[in-house]
């Protein structure tokens, strides 16, 4: 056990205790899509990780993945300004199996991509109004992603059982 002179400054003694986060959208429209968007991939038979950091240096807004290891990511656009000043998402194809947009049902539809899957989410859940086709990932991407996916998402829940864990060992743990 870790007692108080082993030399861990897990941040106890200073009061100031990292706040732990789950990840997530910044913006309120944005976290309403998401929270659907969440509830769509769960009726599916996904499980879901918001802004999960990709190997190219980007970060999806959410990735789901299913019993039989398909990887989804879905982007979230909140408004038209959203989409026309965001051009990174063709990148997030080489990371999933399926690629969808989500958006409200303001979104004007027509704009995006005719080659991506159509979400329409509300905090209350959602709709898959156009599937995504499927580009299954090559086998030892697949197992690299499942893993970044699985420590992501380990980190996140260690950080809810001890809110200072970040000090403890570095920042960045949510991003394993």
């Amino acid at each position: 056990m870790t007692g108080p002179d082993d030399g861990v400054d897990n941040a106890a003694g200073n009061g100031i205790a990292p706040r732990p986060s789950l990840g997530g959208p910044q913006s309120a429209a944005a976290r309403e899509i998401c929270r659907g968007v969440v509830r769509v991939l769960a009726a599916h038979g996904l499980t879901a990780l918001a802004e999960l950091p990709l190997p190219n240096g980007r970060r999806a807004d959410v990735v789901g993945i299913g019993p039989d290891g398909m990887l989804w990511i879905v982007e979230i656009k909140s408004c038209l300004e959203d989409f026309r000043s965001d051009h990174k998402w063709p990148e997030y194809r080489e990371f999933s199996d399926r690629l969808f947009f989500a958006v409200d049902t303001a979104f004007p539809q027509e704009v995006l991509p005719q080659d991506a899957g159509l979400i329409i989410a509300d905090r209350y859940g959602g709709e898959i109004i156009r599937p995504a086709p499927e580009i299954r990932l090559p086998a030892p991407k697949r197992k690299a992603m499942t893993l970044r996916l699985a420590r992501a998402s380990a980190s996140r829940l260690s950080v809810l059982l001890d809110p200072t864990l970040p000090a403890e060992i570095g920042l960045g743990i949510a991003d394993a």
